[in-house]
């Protein structure tokens, strides 16, 4: 794993399963940080904690626990979240400023901050720096695999090492999703190139997909960078070597976000070229991945291709019906506005009993192009959100 870097995650007795719940990752020198979080009007607790925390720029722990989302409990839930980050400090012996804190679970329950509190010396123990599986458990609520990725690069001949972990299964749109992630590395990066690197990463990726088209009050991203690696960027082709790096990791932990989506069979990418615009790609491509019509025939794995040209009809992009191509991975659909017949739908019915697969839309409008990716929408959504709280 990354240099300087240690997690934990453990059992605190936040959730009624008894699974772990509560996590840290610690960094054993200084390090520089960038955020993302929500664009949602309301934002839990520990969200408005961080991004008043993350402006100076540095960092060296992050707490975060699964179960229970400290969101919507006003007062009583910041002096929490504020609680919960100077308990790490306390144990850690670090300022409390340069304690970061995620939540994620049910909004508005009273928030268990004595367990916590208790919780948190033990925690801190168990640190290692083979901690990250158990602190990728520990962050998890209907997630039914942890999400861990781990890669290396090179600057100037110097190797460096970047972890990526996260969160997520429903509650998942862009802006960002009811997900949480935590990327650590060993370079040397200044706090300003970090957090362009993050954003930029951050809009290719999590603000790329879609489960059910809701947006979280907890999303937040956050990376540490502390340099221990000795691989320091300097100029604009390291920067790119580790922007590059980062861009992948994001995205592939995107689309385990997406297949693991709850309930989800399919992991599908929904490709929009041709448009007006880009903004007209992206507008087509979202409307399309988040229609429940669309993402039901994709879970009865029926080619209803009628419903992805509705989407396409409210979507807001201009285009004429008439020159609109569809395309199940290589097997035609639609050309033209019209279908392709028996033989066509036979050949993308097929396609749609694999896990993964494109649907590529052709408006014959312009040169812009845009991709989100999305599930299929099952029995099983419903009955997890349903029990969500039971």
């Amino acid at each position: 794993m990354c240099k300087g870097f240690k997690a934990a995650g453990i059992a605190a007795g936040i959730k009624k399963n008894k699974e772990k719940d509560l996590g840290i990752i610690y960094c054993e020198t200084d390090a520089v940080c960038a955020a993302v979080f929500t664009k949602n009007r309301v934002k839990a607790a520990p969200v408005l904690l961080d991004m008043e925390r993350v402006r100076a720029g540095t960092c060296r722990a992050v707490i975060a626990n699964s179960g229970n989302a400290n969101c919507c409990n006003g007062d009583a839930g910041m002096a929490c979240a504020v609680e919960m980050a100077a308990a790490v400090a306390r144990a850690l012996k670090i300022p409390e400023t340069e304690v970061l804190v995620a939540s994620t679970g049910v909004i508005g329950n009273p928030f268990p901050i004595e367990k916590i509190i208790q919780k948190t010396p033990n925690l801190v123990s168990l640190l290692s720096k083979d901690g990250f599986p158990d602190f990728a458990s520990a962050i998890m609520t209907t997630d039914t695999v942890p999400k861990l990725i781990f890669r290396t690069g090179e600057i100037d001949g110097v190797p460096f090492s970047v972890t990526g972990v996260a969160k997520g299964s429903g509650m998942i749109r862009p802006d960002m999703a009811t997900m949480l992630c935590f990327v650590c590395t060993d370079i040397g990066i200044d706090a300003d190139r970090l957090q362009a690197a993050l954003s930029r990463a951050n809009e290719k990726s999590f603000n790329r997909i879609t489960v059910d088209g809701d947006t979280s009050t907890n999303d937040t991203v956050i990376v540490m960078a502390n340099g221990a690696s000795g691989a320091i960027v300097k100029t604009g082709e390291d920067y790119l070597v580790f922007s590059n790096i980062l861009d992948d990791i994001l995205f592939r932990l995107a689309k385990m976000i997406v297949a693991d989506g709850e309930g989800a069979t399919k992991c599908v990418t929904i490709i929009v070229n041709n448009a007006a615009s880009d903004t007209e790609a992206r507008a087509a491509a979202d409307t399309v991945a988040n229609s429940n019509l669309v993402k039901t025939a994709l879970f009865g794995q029926d080619p209803n291709w009628g419903r992805i040209m509705g989407a396409l009809g409210r979507s807001g992009a201009a285009f004429d019906p008439d020159c609109v191509d569809i395309f199940f991975n290589d097997a035609q659909m639609v050309a033209s506005g019209q279908g392709c017949g028996d033989a066509a739908e036979a050949r993308a019915a097929q396609i749609l009993k694999q896990p993964e697969f494109d649907i590529i839309i052709d408006l014959h409008a312009g040169d812009g192009t845009a991709s989100v990716l999305t599930c299929d929408l099952s029995e099983e959504y419903i009955r997890i959100n349903a029990d969500y709280r039971s």
